[in-house]
């Protein structure tokens, strides 16, 4: 017996994941799953938390213990940074995450940092973050719950309701009169919002007392939806012709009219982009998309809209809205909160699949190998994201494909604790894609096992990229210690690109290693960053 083994080299040498690297003790944590992984920082840790949520658990940890996680990451680097934590906060919530939720609960806590700086920093991005009536609601329900509200957040709130357009805060506290607790009533009267001009002042009223007696005509060109809301109130019957003459929405029409097919009609002829997708199966069910020549034209600005990166980008919408579109929309109403049935029209998931691919954001191909290993282990499996059973793993193969798509040298493969063919190409729609990969959802998680197949079969690729939730635990021999194994014997100017789908404080890149990245899950602009590293120009 010899003691060679242990005077080699540490980087490819063969540890447990289930004990830490020698001799990199200090740097790595033992994750939820057993398994020793390297620590992710807080920046890192912040910025997974804000893109992907932490409202849902995961197979490893529940909501509580993520949400913990992240109120306790937020405060450090509160404490450490808060500019810089503004400037996350704002980076997530201009479309990169997917809802605006966990951006609007960092804002809360940036507003209770200890110093000046904190709420300075939390005034100065206020306006970019809150930009809806809705978010302002749910701001304020947060803020009830953990801080209450002392004078700068009246402050904050008292000028969202009076800086900007009278017409355009006309559309947002009519649209949506109340949410998460609070009503438009409600935000004035704790905010104390005085009006500077007459059109702010006959808004303000009207939120405070309603209208007894409809005037004979708007009063102001301002409040000319809010007439027409209060005329159908009165008009129930003459839904179509309020809906027409003040381009009312259907968050406006819908309760207090006679939604007919005609009314929705209007409705669709002028609905924004993310309602748009939050309807095709009301719309559908209704016979908006019946094959009939009418309903063609229908179709034909379906696809104007939703297939536009123009309107996909100022709708700010998210791959993953359209994603949870099209899987809801495919299930004919069996997935998804609404009670109405559909049978999907063929055509509308064309247009859908299209739309998610353009809403990633891609540049032209690099020229350059890759490989795509997408986590299928159970985990990836059982963390749900949305009501509607969007998992881990078919997230991580729709933007694997999303990837692959930009490129023309590819492989997209499965790892659990084996790495298989998932028998995915470019050609396969996202649908197809998903199904491939969810059907072979087992087994425990081994990332290294992606780079030991690919040395013993000399596969080569300048980047490799691994769809994980970051939990490897499974294996003999740690990821990192695999991939300098790799570069090695196969290529070693490889790049190694993690793209982590839970908001955990772990992370399987060495921080050693130049040429490996850590990336977080569920931003848009993913395959974007990708070929910038494969390219050399990060």
């Amino acid at each position: 017996m010899t003691y060679q083994f242990f005077l080699g080299n540490k980087q490819t040498q063969t540890t447990p994941q289930a004990l830490p690297i020698p001799g990199r003790e200090s740097g790595m944590i033992q994750g939820k799953s057993g398994g020793y992984m390297f620590k992710s920082g807080i920046w890192l840790q912040l910025r997974r938390c804000l893109l992907i949520g932490t409202g849902n658990g995961s197979y490893h940890a529940t909501k509580w213990e993520l949400t913990n996680d992240f109120v306790d990451v937020l405060e450090q680097a509160i404490a450490a940074d808060p500019d810089r934590v503004a400037q996350e906060i704002v980076y997530a919530s201009d479309g990169r995450s997917i809802n605006n939720s966990a951006p609007i609960w960092a804002l809360v806590l940036l507003s209770m940092g200890e110093f000046p700086a904190a709420k300075t920093a939390f005034q100065s991005i206020f306006p970019q973050v809150i930009r809806t009536a809705s978010h302002f609601y749910e701001w304020m329900s947060y803020t009830k719950s953990v801080r209450g509200f002392g004078k700068i957040v009246r402050e904050a709130g008292k000028n969202w309701l009076l800086q900007g357009d009278t017409k355009a805060l006309a559309y947002q506290l009519l649209k949506y009169q109340q949410r998460h607790g609070f009503s438009n009533r409600d935000a004035l009267r704790l905010f104390h919002a005085k009006p500077q001009t007459e059109d702010r002042d006959l808004l303000f009223k009207w939120v405070t007392n309603g209208w007894d007696k409809l005037p004979p005509k708007s009063p102001i060109d301002a409040l000319n939806q809010i007439w027409w809301y209060e005329w159908l109130k009165r008009n129930p019957e003459h839904t179509q012709t309020a809906i027409s003459k003040g381009r009312l929405t259907h968050e406006m029409a819908a309760p207090i009219g006679k939604m007919d097919v005609g009314a929705w009609q209007l409705l669709f002829e002028d609905m924004p982009i993310g309602a748009l997708l939050r309807n095709l199966g009301s719309l559908t069910k209704i016979g908006i998309f019946d094959y009939t020549k009418k309903c063609k034209k229908n179709i034909v600005r379906v696809a104007s809209i939703l297939n536009s990166k123009e309107h996909l980008r100022k709708g700010r919408i998210h791959p993953i809205d359209i994603l949870k579109a099209l899987k809801t929309y495919q299930s004919g109403g069996s997935l998804g909160k609404s009670s109405k049935t559909w049978t999907p029209v063929p055509r509308i998931v064309d247009i859908l699949e299209t739309a998610l691919e353009m809403s990633f954001d891609a540049i032209e191909p690099t020229g350059k190998v890759f490989m795509h290993a997408v986590d299928i282990s159970g985990s990836m499996s059982y963390y749900t994201v949305s009501s509607i059973n969007l998992t881990c793993c078919e997230i991580a193969t729709t933007m694997a494909l999303a990837s692959a798509k930009a490129e023309q040298n590819y492989m997209i493969r499965g790892f659990s604790t084996n790495f298989i063919d998932l028998k995915i190409t470019r050609s396969d729609s996202f649908s197809s894609a998903i199904k491939k990969a969810s059907d072979l959802n087992f087994g425990g998680t081994d990332a290294s096992s992606a780079f030991r197949w690919m040395i013993k079969n000399n596969c080569y690729a300048d980047v490799i990229c691994l769809w994980t939730d970051c939990e490897s635990w499974a294996g003999s021999q740690h990821p990192t210690q695999a991939l300098a194994e790799y570069r090695q014997k196969v290529n070693r100017d490889a790049k190694a690109i993690y793209i982590s789908l839970v908001p955990n404080d772990i992370s399987l890149v060495d921080p050693q290693d130049p040429n490996s990245w850590d990336i977080a899950g569920f931003d848009p602009s993913t395959p974007r960053l990708i070929q910038s590293i494969a390219s050399g120009e990060l």
